[in-house]
């Protein structure tokens, strides 16, 4: 084959393969464009859906959209949660990208807006409704709670709670913090039955006349509401049920002459088992104040202690041994021990009952059978019936001695001082701040709620708080400055603080209310009323 043929023939052979090369360049060339288009597609679609997920998302949890809103998570956090204001700040900054908060509040504008919530509160109280009473027409349907705090700072705070005399006909549970409503709330220096009724006469001018009053054993208070019935506004009287069955086991076991050697046993034992391997033994916390309210937690404790001491000996160097070492004079008290838990689970169990369910026939039965075990002739046994039956005759009174309960503990205005001594307060328990917070842990929390502070000027705040003494204030300025202690002095002579509901519409001066309608019985007596009413202002600083 020539020369010529032979490249003739390889041109062939290269054409036919190059042929073939260039339809799969130009098929995969396609197929790249064709990749790459929808790849940029997949990719441009997933950009727009995560934006829409995202946008989802925020849109979904994100809870804060206007100031009224801010105010409404704020208030839970401090009111449901519990946390401090610092605290509220602080979980503000962060999370408000997840709330859509851009600016956290700080500190002084979340104490701004429970001192306003407490304002509406008080003003709003004109609006509460209560249950009917048939045989009391003239009350307002509510019990009043009735409670002054121990001295906090230079200051007591007597509060008054509205409780619907129905709680029970319409709840399940025993009456807590979200189920009142604080109608007043004030500070004084000291308080005395004729202080404690003008303030409460101050407020049945607004809200009316209790159904009934729910208080402790204190006389100031028994006092006040005394008077209260001699200048013709009388109401019925419930003894807390909490201090009553500490009354009587304190009258019973007080001067008990196992009583002082128990105590001062108890104290030795914990002294002996702190730091030591026994540690997890030593005794609860009982408070000196009111102690028999809590004198059960202590004696049920020693009595739990002397169960891991049985009789028999002790191999030397066990830790049995070194138990009883500890216990001191407690193994004496026995007798002291099992008397006193005979007498005081029994009332501690129908205290339960008739916290949840109130005082009716029902619950007064299953009290009956709580206490069968004490002797018939204990005066803690006759001291309880006897309160019992007495206040059956009231709740027999406004129909609630069948099914619906009569409240009778106070429980919720215990709670509501621990809280307020406890809760945002500081290091110094000024009375007057503290005072000023009560109204707004009282009640459930609502977005009306926080609507409603929006209403409050700062004006308004200020006019209140402006006038009042304040211990932070005085430490503030006096601690630090040696010889600056006669400012102590002016600042004794502010006022205290004392918020009370008013009417909307009312004259400056005295009102007078004659009313000469005679209303004619089947015996024929005529009965003429006259009446005169001075209301209170709205906010009235003393």
């Amino acid at each position: 084959m020539s020369t010529i043929s032979k490249l003739k023939h390889s041109r062939s052979n290269w054409k036919e393969k190059s042929s073939k090369f260039g339809i799969k360049v130009r098929y995969l060339r396609r197929e790249n464009i064709r990749i790459k288009k929808e790849r940029n597609a997949y990719k441009k679609e997933a950009r727009r859906i995560k934006k829409l997920l995202e946008q989802e998302m925020k849109d979904n949890t994100r809870q804060v959209k206007n100031k009224e809103e801010l105010i409404y998570v704020a208030l839970q956090l401090f009111l449901v949660a519990r946390i401090g204001f610092r605290a509220v700040s602080r979980v503000f900054e962060v999370l408000g990208d997840y709330l859509g908060v851009k600016k956290a509040p700080c500190t002084q504008t979340i104490i701004n807006w429970v001192t306003r919530l407490s304002l509406t509160r008080i003003q709003g109280s004109t609006q509460l409704v209560g249950s009917h009473i048939h045989n009391d027409r003239f009350s307002n349907g509510f019990i009043w709670i009735l409670d002054a705090s121990i001295g906090l700072g230079s200051g007591k705070i007597l509060t008054v709670l509205a409780l619907d005399a129905n709680h029970h006909g319409q709840n399940e549970d025993a009456p807590t913090l979200k189920k009142v409503h604080c109608i007043g709330v004030s500070v004084a220096s000291t308080w005395t039955g004729e202080s404690i009724a003008d303030f409460l006469q101050k407020i049945i001018a607004t809200l009316g006349r209790p159904v009934a009053y729910l208080k402790d054993g204190g006389t100031d208070l028994g006092k006040a509401v005394r008077l209260l019935g001699e200048r013709g506004l009388p109401s019925a009287t419930i003894d807390d049920i909490s201090h009553v069955v500490a009354n009587l086991l304190k009258h019973e076991y007080h001067d008990h002459s196992m009583f002082k050697t128990f105590i001062s046993a108890c104290g030795k034992v914990s002294k002996k088992l702190k730091q030591t391997a026994l540690a997890c033994l030593a005794p609860p916390k009982v408070s000196t104040k009111a102690r028999f309210m809590n004198l059960h937690r202590l004696v049920k404790w020693a009595d739990l202690l002397l169960k891991h001491s049985p009789r028999g000996g002790a191999a030397k160097g066990s830790i049995l041994l070194k138990l009883r070492a500890s216990l001191d004079e407690l193994p004496g008290c026995r007798a002291f021990i099992r008397r006193f838990l005979r007498d005081a689970t029994p009332l501690l169990e129908c205290q339960k009952v008739l916290k949840t369910n109130g005082l009716n026939q029902d619950t007064y039965k299953e009290c009956q059978q709580l206490i069968k075990n004490i002797p018939a002739s204990s005066p803690v046994r006759i001291g309880f019936e006897t309160w019992a039956k007495e206040h059956l005759k009231v709740s027999k009174l406004f129909n609630l001695e069948e099914g619906t309960g009569l409240p009778i503990s106070s429980d919720c205005i215990e709670s509501l001082f621990g809280t307020a001594k406890q809760h945002g307060t500081g290091k110094i328990k000024d009375a007057n701040r503290i005072a000023l917070r009560v109204p707004a842990l009282c009640g459930e929390l609502t977005r009306e709620d926080a609507k409603s502070v929006l209403n409050i000027s700062v004006k308004e705040q200020c006019k209140i708080e402006s006038s009042l003494s304040s211990l932070t204030k005085q430490r503030r300025q006096v601690l630090s400055n040696p010889g600056c202690l006669d400012k102590i002095k002016v600042d004794e002579a502010k006022q205290n603080l004392e918020l009370i509901p008013r009417p909307k519409k009312q004259a400056k001066n005295l009102i007078n209310c004659n009313i000469s309608t005679n209303y004619k019985k089947s015996n024929g007596l005529l009965i003429n009323i006259n009446f005169q009413v001075k209301p209170p202002p709205k906010i009235q600083i003393i």
